[in-house]
């Protein structure tokens, strides 16, 4: 039985985050299973830090932008939305090239916060890194600063 509240297409969900720092870094959601989103990007000048491997930084975008989705599937957007609160990323093995491809499983969907894991694989299958994001879930109306 699947999670989410809607389920837009991938090329919506792509569309969406084509103008964003996702899209301009190559960013692909390639599929969206019953509890699950995968995500692709590449390991090029744009990802690529200067040592000639990929960012850990875009390593978190990918973390984020999968957990994010994920985490607004989830939810009645015309009622919610969710933020992110805290990631964290373990950087497990350097990756210089090809493609990662991250998959965001859900921990944890409560009321108020949900936790995501998101475990990136380089090109061989192998875990170059795992994360985990926590997500606020906000009702539209309420100022978050208070």
């Amino acid at each position: 039985m699947a999670i989410w509240h809607t389920t837009p297409t991938l090329e919506q969900l792509n569309e969406s985050a084509a103008g964003c720092m996702s899209g301009y870094i190559g960013l692909q959601l390639t599929e969206l299973g019953d509890d699950y989103l995968v995500g692709t990007l590449p390991v090029d000048e744009r990802t690529r830090q200067p040592f000639g491997i990929l960012h850990g930084g875009a390593s978190v975008v990918l973390a984020e932008t999968l957990g994010s989705f994920g985490a607004n599937l989830v939810v009645d957007t015309d009622r919610f939305y969710c933020v992110g609160q805290e990631i964290n990323a373990n950087h497990l093995r350097p990756v210089a090239e090809g493609t990662v491809t991250g998959t965001a499983r859900p921990v944890h969907l409560g009321r108020s916060s949900q936790v995501w894991e998101i475990r990136i694989t380089d090109p061989r299958g192998k875990l170059s890194c795992i994360s985990r994001i926590t997500m606020a879930v906000v009702a539209h109306g309420v100022d978050e600063g208070q």
